[in-house]
Protein backbone atom coordinates (compact mmCIF):
# COMPACT_ATOMS: atom_id res chain seq x y z
CA UNK A 1 0.00 0.00 0.00
CA UNK A 2 2.40 2.52 0.89
CA UNK A 3 4.04 1.78 -2.73
CA UNK A 4 0.90 2.33 -4.04
CA UNK A 5 0.03 5.40 -2.40
CA UNK A 6 3.70 6.78 -3.72
CA UNK A 7 2.65 6.13 -6.87
CA UNK A 8 -0.83 7.49 -6.95
CA UNK A 9 0.29 11.03 -5.28
CA UNK A 10 3.13 10.63 -8.62
CA UNK A 11 0.44 10.16 -10.93
CA UNK A 12 -2.07 12.82 -9.44
CA UNK A 13 0.39 15.51 -9.64
CA UNK A 14 0.81 14.72 -13.09
CA UNK A 15 -3.02 15.01 -13.86
CA UNK A 16 -2.86 18.11 -12.07
CA UNK A 17 0.45 19.27 -14.21
CA UNK A 18 -1.90 18.11 -17.08
CA UNK A 19 -5.32 20.03 -16.43
CA UNK A 20 -3.79 23.29 -14.60
CA UNK A 21 -5.68 26.57 -15.95
CA UNK A 22 -8.31 24.46 -17.83
CA UNK A 23 -11.89 26.35 -17.67
CA UNK A 24 -14.20 24.55 -15.88
CA UNK A 25 -11.59 21.86 -14.94
CA UNK A 26 -13.63 19.28 -12.89
CA UNK A 27 -11.39 16.75 -13.46
CA UNK A 28 -8.45 19.16 -12.22
CA UNK A 29 -10.77 19.40 -9.10
CA UNK A 30 -11.15 15.47 -9.00
CA UNK A 31 -7.33 14.80 -8.73
CA UNK A 32 -6.93 17.90 -6.18
CA UNK A 33 -8.89 15.94 -3.73
CA UNK A 34 -6.87 12.67 -4.25
CA UNK A 35 -3.81 14.63 -4.17
CA UNK A 36 -4.86 16.28 -0.78
CA UNK A 37 -5.95 13.15 0.68
CA UNK A 38 -2.33 11.14 -0.51
CA UNK A 39 -0.43 13.98 1.21
CA UNK A 40 -2.82 14.14 4.72
CA UNK A 41 -1.96 10.69 5.02
CA UNK A 42 1.89 10.84 4.52
CA UNK A 43 3.55 10.69 7.95
CA UNK A 44 6.50 12.50 6.81
CA UNK A 45 7.35 13.58 2.99
CA UNK A 46 9.93 11.00 1.23
CA UNK A 47 13.04 13.33 0.49
CA UNK A 48 12.12 11.97 -3.53
CA UNK A 49 9.00 13.55 -3.42
CA UNK A 50 9.26 16.75 -1.98
CA UNK A 51 9.05 18.62 -5.32
CA UNK A 52 5.97 16.52 -6.13
CA UNK A 53 4.29 17.59 -2.69
CA UNK A 54 4.58 21.02 -3.31
CA UNK A 55 3.58 21.13 -6.50
CA UNK A 56 0.36 20.08 -5.81
CA UNK A 57 -0.13 22.14 -2.75
CA UNK A 58 1.28 25.28 -5.26
CA UNK A 59 -1.27 24.46 -8.07
CA UNK A 60 -4.57 24.04 -6.13
CA UNK A 61 -3.70 27.10 -4.06
CA UNK A 62 -3.25 28.85 -7.26
CA UNK A 63 -6.53 27.78 -8.94
CA UNK A 64 -8.49 28.79 -6.03
CA UNK A 65 -6.39 32.00 -6.05
CA UNK A 66 -9.68 34.28 -6.27
CA UNK A 67 -11.69 32.92 -4.26
CA UNK A 68 -10.77 34.61 -0.75
CA UNK A 69 -13.54 32.37 0.71
CA UNK A 70 -11.54 29.92 0.42
CA UNK A 71 -8.86 28.88 3.23
CA UNK A 72 -6.12 26.32 3.24
CA UNK A 73 -3.87 28.22 6.41
CA UNK A 74 -5.42 28.35 10.26
CA UNK A 75 -5.44 31.73 9.80
CA UNK A 76 -8.38 32.75 8.37
CA UNK A 77 -6.59 35.89 7.17
CA UNK A 78 -4.07 33.98 4.79
CA UNK A 79 -5.81 33.79 1.24
CA UNK A 80 -4.60 30.98 -1.25
CA UNK A 81 -2.44 32.87 -3.07
CA UNK A 82 -0.88 34.07 0.01
CA UNK A 83 -0.52 30.06 0.89
CA UNK A 84 0.42 29.56 -2.63
CA UNK A 85 3.47 31.82 -1.96
CA UNK A 86 4.92 29.66 1.34
CA UNK A 87 4.73 26.74 -1.07
CA UNK A 88 6.63 28.23 -3.96
CA UNK A 89 9.17 29.19 -1.67
CA UNK A 90 9.66 25.53 -0.44
CA UNK A 91 10.21 24.63 -4.28
CA UNK A 92 12.21 27.47 -4.59
CA UNK A 93 14.55 26.06 -2.43
CA UNK A 94 15.09 22.37 -3.74
CA UNK A 95 15.89 23.85 -7.06
CA UNK A 96 19.65 23.31 -7.93
CA UNK A 97 19.78 26.79 -10.02
CA UNK A 98 17.13 29.92 -9.71
CA UNK A 99 16.65 30.94 -13.05
CA UNK A 100 14.80 34.38 -14.05
CA UNK A 101 11.43 31.84 -14.20
CA UNK A 102 11.34 32.03 -10.45
CA UNK A 103 11.63 35.10 -9.18
CA UNK A 104 9.00 36.00 -12.09
CA UNK A 105 7.02 33.65 -10.43
CA UNK A 106 7.55 34.94 -6.81
CA UNK A 107 6.50 38.55 -8.01
CA UNK A 108 3.43 37.95 -9.88
CA UNK A 109 2.10 35.71 -7.12
CA UNK A 110 3.15 38.57 -4.51
CA UNK A 111 1.50 41.15 -7.06
CA UNK A 112 -2.18 38.78 -7.73
CA UNK A 113 -2.20 38.24 -3.74
CA UNK A 114 -2.48 42.37 -3.28
CA UNK A 115 -4.49 42.49 -6.77
CA UNK A 116 -6.91 40.03 -5.81
CA UNK A 117 -7.80 41.71 -2.21
CA UNK A 118 -8.19 45.04 -4.47
CA UNK A 119 -10.87 43.47 -7.03
CA UNK A 120 -12.95 42.29 -3.76
CA UNK A 121 -12.69 45.92 -2.24
CA UNK A 122 -11.06 44.67 0.69
CA UNK A 123 -8.55 47.73 0.33
CA UNK A 124 -7.40 47.52 4.76
CA UNK A 125 -6.91 43.65 4.32
CA UNK A 126 -4.48 44.49 1.03
CA UNK A 127 -2.35 47.15 3.15
CA UNK A 128 -2.22 44.02 6.00
CA UNK A 129 -1.07 41.80 3.21
CA UNK A 130 1.26 44.11 2.16
CA UNK A 131 3.11 44.11 5.65
CA UNK A 132 3.32 40.49 5.73
CA UNK A 133 4.41 39.77 1.91
CA UNK A 134 7.74 41.97 2.24
CA UNK A 135 11.21 42.11 4.51
CA UNK A 136 12.80 45.57 4.35
CA UNK A 137 15.38 44.11 2.34
CA UNK A 138 16.78 46.30 -0.53
CA UNK A 139 15.24 43.91 -3.00
CA UNK A 140 11.67 43.59 -2.21
CA UNK A 141 11.39 47.48 -1.27
CA UNK A 142 10.78 48.88 -4.78
CA UNK A 143 7.93 46.21 -5.36
CA UNK A 144 6.74 46.99 -2.04
CA UNK A 145 6.61 50.92 -2.32
CA UNK A 146 4.80 50.60 -5.94
CA UNK A 147 2.14 48.23 -4.57
CA UNK A 148 1.80 50.53 -1.74
CA UNK A 149 1.21 53.40 -3.79
CA UNK A 150 -1.22 51.06 -5.94
CA UNK A 151 -2.79 50.24 -2.82
CA UNK A 152 -3.81 54.11 -1.47
CA UNK A 153 -4.90 54.67 -5.15
CA UNK A 154 -7.78 52.06 -4.22
CA UNK A 155 -8.01 51.61 -8.35
CA UNK A 156 -7.61 47.54 -9.40
CA UNK A 157 -7.22 48.84 -12.80
CA UNK A 158 -4.01 50.34 -12.49
CA UNK A 159 -0.94 49.54 -15.32
CA UNK A 160 0.75 47.64 -12.65
CA UNK A 161 -1.45 45.48 -11.83
CA UNK A 162 -3.11 45.11 -15.48
CA UNK A 163 0.96 43.93 -16.50
CA UNK A 164 1.37 41.55 -13.86
CA UNK A 165 -1.75 39.96 -14.31
CA UNK A 166 -3.94 36.74 -12.74
CA UNK A 167 -3.38 35.08 -16.31
CA UNK A 168 -0.25 35.77 -16.70
CA UNK A 169 0.74 34.40 -13.54
CA UNK A 170 -1.28 31.34 -15.13
CA UNK A 171 0.93 31.08 -17.94
CA UNK A 172 3.91 31.70 -16.42
CA UNK A 173 3.17 28.21 -14.00
CA UNK A 174 2.44 26.48 -17.11
CA UNK A 175 5.94 27.04 -18.25
CA UNK A 176 7.12 25.85 -15.12
CA UNK A 177 4.98 22.81 -15.03
CA UNK A 178 6.62 22.20 -18.38
CA UNK A 179 10.15 22.26 -16.97
CA UNK A 180 9.32 20.21 -14.02
CA UNK A 181 7.85 17.31 -16.18
CA UNK A 182 10.61 17.51 -18.67
CA UNK A 183 13.17 17.16 -15.76
CA UNK A 184 10.56 14.63 -14.10
CA UNK A 185 10.32 11.88 -17.33
CA UNK A 186 11.93 9.53 -15.29
CA UNK A 187 9.98 10.16 -12.21
CA UNK A 188 9.91 7.51 -9.36
CA UNK A 189 6.30 6.42 -11.09
CA UNK A 190 7.86 4.86 -14.13
CA UNK A 191 11.62 3.63 -12.08
CA UNK A 192 9.29 1.96 -9.83
CA UNK A 193 6.91 0.50 -13.16
CA UNK A 194 10.25 -0.66 -14.76
CA UNK A 195 12.18 -2.49 -11.55
CA UNK A 196 8.79 -3.97 -10.77
CA UNK A 197 8.89 -5.15 -14.80
CA UNK A 198 12.60 -6.14 -14.80
CA UNK A 199 12.25 -8.29 -11.83
CA UNK A 200 9.77 -10.34 -13.74
CA UNK A 201 11.64 -10.59 -16.62
CA UNK A 202 9.77 -8.05 -18.45
CA UNK A 203 12.00 -5.40 -19.17
CA UNK A 204 13.55 -5.73 -22.07
CA UNK A 205 11.01 -7.20 -23.64
CA UNK A 206 8.30 -4.91 -23.10
CA UNK A 207 10.17 -1.58 -23.93
CA UNK A 208 11.50 -3.05 -27.11
CA UNK A 209 10.62 -0.44 -29.82
CA UNK A 210 8.98 -2.28 -32.55
CA UNK A 211 9.29 0.30 -35.50
CA UNK A 212 12.72 -0.48 -36.79
CA UNK A 213 13.20 2.80 -38.84
CA UNK A 214 12.63 5.22 -36.49
CA UNK A 215 15.74 7.86 -35.24
CA UNK A 216 17.00 7.81 -31.98
CA UNK A 217 15.30 10.72 -30.43
CA UNK A 218 11.45 9.25 -31.97
CA UNK A 219 12.74 5.67 -30.14
CA UNK A 220 13.59 7.34 -26.73
CA UNK A 221 9.83 9.11 -26.88
CA UNK A 222 8.84 5.78 -27.64
CA UNK A 223 10.25 3.85 -24.95
CA UNK A 224 9.04 6.59 -22.13
CA UNK A 225 5.33 6.75 -23.39
CA UNK A 226 5.55 3.13 -23.16
CA UNK A 227 7.28 2.83 -19.64
CA UNK A 228 4.57 5.68 -18.91
CA UNK A 229 1.95 3.04 -19.80
CA UNK A 230 3.03 -0.43 -18.09
CA UNK A 231 3.52 2.07 -15.23
CA UNK A 232 -0.18 2.40 -15.36
CA UNK A 233 -1.00 -0.56 -15.90
CA UNK A 234 0.79 -1.45 -12.63
CA UNK A 235 -0.48 1.07 -10.16
CA UNK A 236 -4.21 -0.16 -11.74
CA UNK A 237 -3.71 -3.61 -10.70
CA UNK A 238 -2.22 -2.67 -7.53
CA UNK A 239 -5.09 -0.31 -6.81
CA UNK A 240 -7.54 -3.45 -7.51
CA UNK A 241 -5.97 -5.11 -4.17
CA UNK A 242 -5.85 -2.32 -1.72
CA UNK A 243 -9.40 -3.29 -0.21
CA UNK A 244 -8.46 -2.03 2.91
CA UNK A 245 -6.48 1.07 1.93
CA UNK A 246 -6.44 3.46 4.89
CA UNK A 247 -6.63 6.87 2.33
CA UNK A 248 -9.63 8.37 2.00
CA UNK A 249 -9.40 8.24 -1.72
CA UNK A 250 -11.41 7.08 -4.70
CA UNK A 251 -9.72 4.15 -5.83
CA UNK A 252 -12.44 3.29 -8.11
CA UNK A 253 -12.53 6.35 -9.45
CA UNK A 254 -8.95 6.67 -9.99
CA UNK A 255 -8.65 3.09 -11.53
CA UNK A 256 -11.25 3.99 -14.24
CA UNK A 257 -9.44 7.18 -14.58
CA UNK A 258 -6.04 5.15 -15.41
CA UNK A 259 -8.24 2.76 -17.34
CA UNK A 260 -9.25 6.14 -19.86
CA UNK A 261 -5.57 6.85 -20.26
CA UNK A 262 -4.73 3.06 -21.62
CA UNK A 263 -7.42 3.31 -23.61
CA UNK A 264 -6.80 6.91 -25.72
CA UNK A 265 -4.11 6.38 -28.39
CA UNK A 266 -2.72 9.92 -27.63
CA UNK A 267 -1.83 10.37 -24.09
CA UNK A 268 -2.26 13.90 -24.45
CA UNK A 269 -5.97 13.77 -25.56
CA UNK A 270 -6.63 13.35 -21.63
CA UNK A 271 -9.26 15.70 -21.16
CA UNK A 272 -11.35 13.32 -23.23
CA UNK A 273 -11.90 10.94 -20.26
CA UNK A 274 -14.85 12.15 -18.79
CA UNK A 275 -17.35 10.48 -21.00
CA UNK A 276 -14.90 7.30 -20.67
CA UNK A 277 -15.29 7.76 -16.50
CA UNK A 278 -19.31 6.94 -16.76
CA UNK A 279 -18.96 4.69 -19.42
CA UNK A 280 -16.19 2.41 -17.77
CA UNK A 281 -18.67 1.42 -14.68
CA UNK A 282 -20.90 -0.87 -17.34
CA UNK A 283 -19.28 -3.92 -17.70
CA UNK A 284 -17.83 -4.60 -21.10
CA UNK A 285 -18.22 -8.21 -22.86
CA UNK A 286 -15.06 -9.79 -24.50
CA UNK A 287 -15.13 -9.35 -27.95
CA UNK A 288 -14.60 -12.06 -30.45
CA UNK A 289 -11.41 -10.11 -31.91
CA UNK A 290 -9.89 -9.49 -27.88
CA UNK A 291 -10.41 -13.56 -27.43
CA UNK A 292 -8.17 -13.92 -31.07
CA UNK A 293 -5.40 -11.27 -29.44
CA UNK A 294 -5.68 -13.57 -25.91
CA UNK A 295 -5.23 -16.73 -27.41
CA UNK A 296 -2.34 -15.21 -29.98
CA UNK A 297 -0.69 -13.60 -26.46
CA UNK A 298 -0.85 -16.87 -24.60
CA UNK A 299 1.03 -18.92 -27.47
CA UNK A 300 3.47 -15.99 -28.43
CA UNK A 301 4.32 -15.47 -24.21
CA UNK A 302 2.70 -18.53 -22.55
CA UNK A 303 0.16 -19.21 -19.96
CA UNK A 304 0.87 -16.85 -16.76
CA UNK A 305 2.32 -13.85 -18.32
CA UNK A 306 -0.20 -12.07 -18.51
CA UNK A 307 1.24 -8.34 -18.09
CA UNK A 308 3.41 -9.13 -21.26
CA UNK A 309 0.39 -10.13 -23.13
CA UNK A 310 -1.45 -6.98 -21.70
CA UNK A 311 1.46 -4.69 -23.09
CA UNK A 312 1.28 -6.40 -26.49
CA UNK A 313 -2.08 -7.11 -27.40
CA UNK A 314 -4.66 -4.24 -27.87
CA UNK A 315 -6.90 -4.69 -25.25
CA UNK A 316 -9.85 -2.37 -24.59
CA UNK A 317 -8.99 -1.49 -21.07
CA UNK A 318 -8.48 -4.68 -19.92
CA UNK A 319 -6.40 -5.58 -16.60
CA UNK A 320 -3.88 -8.27 -16.48
CA UNK A 321 -6.32 -10.06 -13.70
CA UNK A 322 -8.76 -9.56 -16.38
CA UNK A 323 -7.32 -11.71 -19.12
CA UNK A 324 -6.03 -14.42 -16.45
CA UNK A 325 -10.34 -14.69 -15.59
CA UNK A 326 -10.83 -14.58 -19.80
CA UNK A 327 -8.15 -17.40 -19.95
CA UNK A 328 -9.55 -19.42 -17.57
CA UNK A 329 -13.37 -18.78 -18.85
CA UNK A 330 -12.13 -20.12 -22.75
CA UNK A 331 -10.36 -23.28 -21.50
CA UNK A 332 -13.72 -23.98 -19.39
CA UNK A 333 -15.89 -23.41 -22.52
CA UNK A 334 -13.24 -25.29 -24.93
Amino acid sequence: EPVAAEWMLEFACYCLCRHFGEEGAAVFRRWADVAQALIKGLSKIPTHQKKTVYLCQLLIRIAKGKNLECHFENDQRISPLESALSFWTLLEREEIKLEKLHEDIRRLIQIQIVAVHMEKGYFKEAAAVLERLFTDSDSDKPLRVKLATVIKSKDPYVPLLQSFSYNLLISKIKSYIELFMKENETNFLIQAATKQLESKGLGAAALQNKSVNVSENNKRNLETKQRFVLSLILLRDMLGQMQNCCLNIDSALVWMYINCLLGLNNLQNVEKCGDALTCGRRRQRWTYKEDLKLKSGVKAFGVGNWAKILVHGDFNNRTSVMLKDRWRTLCRNE
